[in-house]
């Protein structure tokens, strides 16, 4: 099969930057996976996979980790002092992610065995985004490639749970759950966590003396919290506890500027400051299950992700977008609309947790956390897709 598209496709503006056609994909992705996953829970529409292994899959796979290699491509070369990467080669990964997001979608109403043809797709996509960068981090000439180091781990670490998820998809379930556990954890967060301690400082003309202990340490704690976990589930709370103290303690150090008058920072700063909310939360959250088999509806998971990994993804995202279509890098109305909503987002997700935790019918308040969710990216869209497929001049 012949996945590449025309020249004269490639050589339209939007595939000018590599930023632009994953962007593109990946908050689409975020929009169609959430409205299917919402119909399933309601018992509207029948999946021909398991619902929460589909929303797992889709939110690591087909939104985030896109949306990753969106910013990577852009800013990995920068990091490393190498040449940018070529259009056709990000060009064959958007090929495969494209794709592979339609027949994984697709296959999930129609046949199962589609769903497995694109999750082989997105699978070979991400292996060639993680080929991409550890041939970078080869050739670099840079003496310091600590931060580096650690992106290019955590990417490894997610092909790793790519892999067992699909394998859990194929042939034994309950890896599915570990397979998560270390997307979670030792992909989303160590990958999204080694890139923020890095730029939020730097944006915000923090010029700290950098600890270079800090990823090591965070990687252990994290590993041993997968650990935990596989063994007995919600055992892991005193090694967040742990996490919430050494990552909150480190970021007051940077004394970041927060509250920051300028909205690309604060929302930056903001999502920084759910880390150690999130661990604690989570920690609180697991103890209780524990003690008193109350179910949080997994409210550490997803404080986490939405506090932390998916606030900064949009702050950085809209960085990106903005600084490299030649708009002036300032936030108007429209962005500060969207930066608040990101934390209507998370909110609306806790409330969801809590009312499962006090057993009231969640179904209204999940309606309404998916609706916001989807919105979120919607406004986004209305925002910035003509930036990204034209390179449309913003109105500031």
């Amino acid at each position: 099969m012949h996945m590449q598209f025309s020249e004269e496709a490639e050589s339209h503006y939007f595939f000018s930057q590599p930023h632009q056609p994953f962007f593109l994909l990946a908050f689409v992705n975020a929009v169609i996976t959430m409205l299917i996953f919402m119909l399933s829970f309601k018992g509207v529409m029948h999946l021909g996979i398991p619902a929460s292994n589909f929303h797992s899959y889709s939110m690591l796979y087909l939104l985030f980790t896109p949306a990753f290699v969106a910013f990577l491509f852009t800013t990995f070369p920068r990091f490393t002092s190498t040449p940018p990467i070529a259009k056709k080669i990000y060009m064959r990964v958007f090929s495969l992610y494209y794709l592979g997001a339609v027949l994984f979608v697709l296959g999930s109403i129609v046949s199962p065995v589609l769903s497995h043809i694109g999750m082989f797709m997105l699978f070979a996509g991400h292996s060639m985004v993680f080929y991409i960068l550890r041939n970078i981090y080869k050739t670099t000439n840079m003496p310091d490639t600590h931060d580096v180091f650690w992106i290019l781990t955590a990417m490894g670490l997610g092909l790793f749970s790519h892999f067992m998820f699909i394998l859990g998809s194929l042939f034994y379930p309950p890896v599915i759950g570990l397979a998560t556990e270390i997307g979670i954890y030792l992909y989303l967060f160590l990958l999204t966590f080694s890139v923020a301690q890095r730029m939020v400082p730097f944006f915000s003309h923090c010029m700290n003396e950098k600890n270079m202990n800090l990823l090591k340490t965070v990687f252990i704690l994290l590993l041993l919290h997968v650990i935990l976990e596989g063994i007995y589930t919600n055992s892991s709370f005193v090694v967040d506890l742990v996490l919430a103290y050494i990552i909150g303690k480190e970021i007051i150090s940077w004394q970041l500027p927060f509250p920051n008058p300028n909205p690309l920072l604060w929302i930056l700063h903001l999502a920084l400051y759910w880390i150690p909310v999130a661990f604690l939360f989570g920690a609180m959250a697991n103890l209780t299950t524990l003690i008193e088999g109350t179910n949080f509806l997994f409210l550490d998971i997803h404080i986490l992700v939405l506090g932390f990994v998916f606030t900064i993804l949009i702050g950085f995202g809209t960085r990106v977008t903005i600084g490299h279509s030649g708009n002036m890098m300032q936030a108007t109305l429209w962005e500060k609309v969207l930066f608040n909503w990101t934390q209507v987002v998370v909110v609306m997700r806790l409330f969801v947790s809590m009312a499962a935790a006090f057993g009231w019918n969640i179904m209204i308040l999940f309606d309404i956390s998916a609706t916001v969710w989807m919105a979120m990216f919607i406004l986004w869209a209305v925002r910035f897709f003509a930036v990204l497929i034209n390179g449309k001049k913003l109105n500031q």
